[in-house]
């Protein structure tokens, strides 16, 4: 087998397998978590709206595509793609919701989900260019951004009574 089927191999392996990739379009700073699907060859994303946010990506521009390892969360493969959006009603993006809407988890409008996103959000197909990159030598773990989400605070003094309590009753 040559490196170069090895490659696509890893690529479309790992990104199936992957909850999560990262992408950075163009131009962009940072790279951006999302959720996503595989169908023919390439992974399908819908965002902005109400979904998640795809600044960066634009129609014809080209991404790096960054996939973790799902069993020790390390970076497996970089690999760049092309960028194109998917025009609502169409069958390229008839087929690309359908894998979509399996994968959303937690829609606010369930099956009306679709028309939603017909309406005022993107659906993009990112294809692989067949080019990936080295893994580097350094590290680049990078501090998270921070986020009015997190609730890390001390545990309450009345918890570690609490739990034994329940465990006792049990």
């Amino acid at each position: 087998m040559t490196s170069e089927l090895l490659d696509q191999a890893l690529v479309e392996e790992a990104t199936k397998k992957s909850g999560l990739i990262w992408v950075r379009g163009a131009g962009a700073a940072t790279a951006r978590a999302v959720w996503h699907a595989w169908a023919d060859g390439g992974v399908c994303l819908v965002g902005d709206g109400a979904e998640q946010p795809l600044g960066g990506l634009a129609d014809g521009g080209s991404a790096e595509v960054t996939v973790r390892s799902k069993d020790k969360g390390g970076r497996l493969v970089t690999w760049t793609a092309t960028v194109a959006e998917l025009a609502a009603g169409t069958p390229e993006w008839d087929a690309a919701v359908a894998e979509l809407k399996g994968k959303r988890l937690n829609a606010p409008d369930g099956e009306a989900m679709t028309a939603r996103w017909a309406r005022e959000s993107r659906v993009l197909r990112l294809t692989p260019t067949g080019v990936t990159s080295p893994l580097p030598e350094e590290n680049l773990a990078a501090a998270p951004l921070p986020s009015p989400a997190t609730t890390r605070r001390p545990v309450p003094a009345a918890l570690p009574r609490l739990l034994s309590r329940r465990r006792k009753h049990k």
